[in-house]
């Protein structure tokens, strides 16, 4: 009963882990430690921070001990009587927006208000069979980044960190899944970081990115990348093979099947590909990143129409019936899997 209880507290208070963790972002805690080269001490985290009068010291200090205690920090007591150094550790190094690969942005949306406010609304919606976020705002996510400047950016940011972070598996685990291949069409492709990074890891390859209009409106321009507006759902442009990176998770079986036949239309009978960049679920799984997709899954739920994680019998049944009744999956070290589909 005690461990029971004590179960029920932890899961509880989580959320106060993750707003806690915000504030670390927005105080830029972690950058500053790292650019010091060096654990250094709260004085010099609250001088980098402001230098004004106002600054809550003590309540600085309560939070610094919070998340030591999860381990985002490390604290050293250098002598008897000294002042203690905080110095970065393995999870807040992935907070150091100096750093081409962190989730400081993704941190930052998952936060947000709007996204928050989705997760209030499930016990109802699961009641009532609607979708947490149109319940909680009145309309869908991308209907919400078109007319909303401010989180269609925050979406973007968060995407492409999340783009570079799954891109250093990728090209590390399957840098030969690009050989033979003239074109390659990241759909959904965000602001273009992701196939920006292919193009570039292999010159040979013209790279498209395809998304919604009011995306690529916003992506800059990268060598070897054309950006092309429009919707997957009507048709989608012409390569060798077609990446799809977290776009399949965001919509129900129905939609992921017209998706898959734009796709099968797209590429070539013969040696055409799709490259699906996607969580693989294990719901009895005990890796590293299965507790993670389970959540996923939920948040999906609460975020997309019909958006939900698959497992890999889900997956084989969603290829064949949209025209790829082949596949292979292949794992990298990152919390998405590859999964290679082919026509034939």
């Amino acid at each position: 009963m005690v461990k029971g209880q004590v179960a029920i507290w932890r899961y509880l208070f989580r959320f106060a882990d993750s707003m806690v963790l915000k504030c670390a972002v927005e105080l830029r805690i972690a950058d500053i430690i790292n650019s010091y080269g060096q654990p250094i001490t709260l004085q010099k985290i609250a001088s980098s921070i402001s230098r004004s009068s106002s600054l809550d010291i003590p309540s600085l200090a309560r939070i610094m001990r919070l998340l030591v205690r999860r381990d985002i920090f490390a604290a050293y007591q250098p002598s008897e009587g000294g002042e203690t150094l905080y110095g970065l550790t393995y999870a807040s190094r992935w907070l150091v927006t100096g750093f081409e690969s962190n989730l400081a942005s993704m941190v930052m949306m998952q936060s947000h208000p709007l996204l928050l406010a989705t997760w209030d609304c499930i016990g109802q919606c699961i009641r009532e069979g609607e979708m947490p976020f149109k319940k909680a705002h009145g309309v869908e996510m991308w209907e919400m980044a078109s007319k909303n400047p401010s989180f269609n950016k925050l979406f973007n940011d968060a995407m492409e960190c999340n783009t570079k972070t799954v891109m250093q598996a990728i090209l590390g685990a399957y840098k030969d899944g690009f050989e033979f291949v003239g074109t390659i069409v990241d759909m959904g492709g965000g602001t273009g970081g992701m196939i920006a990074e292919i193009v570039k890891a292999n010159p040979d390859v013209r790279g498209i990115n395809f998304d919604l209009p009011h995306v690529v409106a916003t992506a800059p321009a990268y060598p070897g990348v054309e950006h092309v507006g429009g919707s997957m759902f009507e048709s989608v442009p012409a390569g060798d093979a077609i990446v799809l990176k977290y776009v399949l998770h965001t919509w129900g079986d129905e939609d992921c099947v017209k998706i898959l036949k734009n796709c099968r239309k797209a590429i070539p009978e013969t040696l055409g590909k799709l490259i699906i960049v996607e969580l693989v679920l294990q719901p009895e799984g005990n890796g590293p990143f299965d507790d993670i997709a389970a959540i996923f899954d939920v948040m999906m739920f609460a975020h997309q129409p019909g958006g939900k994680e698959r497992t890999e019998l889900e997956w084989k049944n969603l290829l064949a019936e949209g025209g790829f009744p082949r596949y292979n999956i292949i794992k990298i070290p990152s919390l998405p899997s590859i999964i290679e589909a082919y026509p034939n």
